[in-house]
């Protein structure tokens, strides 16, 4: 598939959903209509019935009449909103295929740590960043289990197990619709945190015979009052039978009012998180996949959303009590809000390891799902190939992942045992930082099991580095030239065996004299190298292209500048041999508005 069809493909869709949408408004207001006429008709009947001008049996007639017609206008409302999300789900993704995407999605802005030693020199997450481009979750655990599977490096099995998945989810756009209109309402939402609160929260400690006394007692009760009710006691009997009953439960409800208060003001959030998950579970119980790990995340799901669907039933049966006064004296007399706490103490119990296998199945199955959408909607980009005897990043026409293809300038990059880094030089704005970036970021989607914007990549285990959107933070009291001390430090004591690093500095020790720089970034890189690392720095000091050249070191001097002398900023953003030569200094001035 091109992506032109890939454009046409969301386009017809778009038409069909559009088209949809306008026949289901003619067909509701039709069947409004015959819904008014069926309910004036009821009354009219009903009127007539009343004075004795007609038969009672048409009532009912109209009266189902109407009750069909109602339920059919309702599911025609839940399929006009279906229609409507899903025309919204396809114009974002004909957003991201033409490039329109930055500012107009989700940004995972919740999940930046100022600490983490690449997001945010690599732009991860924020506007306009992967996270942004990548992100199709449904939930807010779907874009939990996206940014964990950005923000860290797995093993090499796991990436290859990823890999398999989202190869096979890539063609599934049914999948992905269904996905995308889970629960009823797009504000439905399950808070990952709000499940983590529920699941660490204290026990509710209850004496353990206690559920069966009080069903008995409750069971007991009802059944006398009906008798009751029914004339076959009389109520004096009822009164002294039901007295002990009360009694006992008045007892143990004031035992554990407080307890029972303060559990069901907790469990309120929770009932509301429950509905796209449950139906998100029930959706992937019944997939059929051959990727092994799909197939392990099917079989980790089984029966869990009929188990979710219980855990809502008590869920509401504990807040309806609350809401209706109908409700909330009987439920008194019968025990009923401390029975439903320790009935949900009790699935909590059972189900609880299990809900955290659950949470982490369907994280991890809407980040694929995300990385899946990705391939589909970029098929010029290629799954990576892993190499597990040497160290290497070999690449053949990367591109930056976020640019749009019309602006996107590829290179090829060898980062190997021959050439351990590069030393990249050029003048502002040539492009070095944003081709740090581009490895970067494609290393990231690499890792992660997506398809990286290349024409081929070739690469092993890596830890990724990156120092090059480092800043002075007046609230930690820490300056850049600190913080790059900080992250360099960070890489040189993470080499682990099989994981070099993959180092990606801008500018290094910016902040210094040029002999004193080039000293200690000679110092940092060769500790980096005799570690097994491979990287890339950018520079406009010509001072430290020394380093590539240096003993034992076996860097590669590159650079990037203009197309011709003519014109110092009129860039091509391509890389090219050796040190530059070119100066743009008066250019630069003449821009700031100096008269040069």
């Amino acid at each position: 598939m091109t992506i032109q069809q890939v454009v046409l493909q969301y386009e017809t869709r778009i038409i069909e959903l559009h088209l949809a949408l306008a026949q289901f408004r003619w067909h509701h207001a039709l069947y409004a209509a015959l819904l008014t006429i069926a309910l004036l008709l009821f009354f009219a009947l009903g009127v007539y019935a009343i004075r004795a001008q007609l038969s009672l049996v048409w009532l009912p007639v109209s009266g189902a009449m109407a009750a069909a017609l109602a339920l059919r206008l309702r599911q025609m409302g839940r399929s006009k909103s279906r229609a409507w999300r899903l025309s919204r789900f396809y114009e974002r993704a004909l957003q991201r295929v033409k490039g329109e995407w930055a500012g107009c999605g989700i940004t995972g802005e919740e999940f930046i740590d100022p600490n983490h030693v690449y997001a945010g020199d690599l732009n991860i997450l924020g506007e306009g960043s992967l996270f942004e481009l990548l992100c199709i979750a449904r939930s807010s655990l779907g874009r939990r289990g996206l940014a964990d599977y950005l923000l860290e490096t797995p093993a090499l099995e796991e990436t290859l197990a990823r890999q398999d998945a989202v190869r096979e989810l890539c063609e599934r756009t049914d999948l992905r619709e269904e996905i995308a209109t889970l629960g009823e309402f797009d504000f439905e939402e399950s808070h990952p945190e709000i499940f983590d609160d529920w699941l660490n929260s204290p026990e509710f400690a209850f004496f353990r015979p206690l559920p069966m006394i009080a069903a008995t007692t409750s069971a007991l009760l009802a059944g006398i009052v009906a008798a009751g009710l029914l004339g076959i006691l009389p109520w004096a009997i009822v009164a002294i039978s039901i007295s002990p009953l009360v009694a006992f439960h008045a007892a143990a409800g004031f035992v554990f009012r407080n307890r029972v208060n303060h559990m069901a003001d907790s469990l309120r959030p929770l009932l509301f998180e429950t509905r796209v998950l449950r139906d998100g579970l029930r959706l992937l119980e019944t997939e059929q996949f051959q990727a092994p790990k799909l197939r392990q995340m099917v079989d980790q799901v089984q029966n869990s959303s009929t188990s979710i669907r219980k855990l809502e039933r008590l869920l509401h049966a504990l807040q309806l009590r609350t809401r209706d006064p109908w409700i909330y004296g009987p439920s008194l007399a019968l025990l009923a809000g401390t029975q439903l706490c320790i009935a949900v103490e009790q699935w909590r119990s059972k189900h609880g390891k299990a809900l955290r296998v659950w949470l982490k199945a369907w994280s991890e199955f809407e980040a694929l799902n995300c990385l899946a959408a990705y391939s589909y909607e970029n098929p010029e980009n290629t799954f990576p190939e892993f190499a597990s005897s040497e160290t290497c990043f070999q690449a053949c026409d990367l591109g930056h992942p976020l640019l749009s293809r019309a602006s996107c300038v590829t290179n090829d990059i060898e980062l190997n045992r021959d050439s351990r880094f590069y030393v990249i030089s050029g003048s502002n704005m040539s492009g070095k930082s944003t081709l740090l970036r581009t490895i970067g970021l494609n290393a990231v989607l690499a890792f992660a099991g997506a398809p990286v914007r290349a024409r081929s990549l070739r690469t092993s285990e890596l830890s990724i580095f990156g120092s090059l959107s480092l800043v002075d933070s007046l609230l930690n009291g820490k300056s850049k030239f600190l913080a790059e001390l900080d992250r360099l430090r960070q890489a040189i004591q993470s080499a682990i065996p099989n994981r070099p690093v993959l180092f990606l500095v801008d500018e290094i020790f910016g902040g210094t004299n040029s002999r004193d720089r080039r000293i200690a970034a000679e110092a940092v890189v060769r500790t980096l190298v005799q570690q097994g690392a491979i990287g890339a720095l950018s520079t406009h000091d010509l001072a430290l292209t020394e380093i590539a050249d240096a003993d034992g070191m076996r860097g590669v001097n590159l650079h990037m500048g203009s197309r011709s002398a003519a014109d110092p900023m009129d860039f091509d953003y391509r890389l090219k041999p050796g040190v530059t030569t070119e100066t743009n200094a008066l250019t630069i001035a003449r821009l700031a508005g100096v008269p040069v």
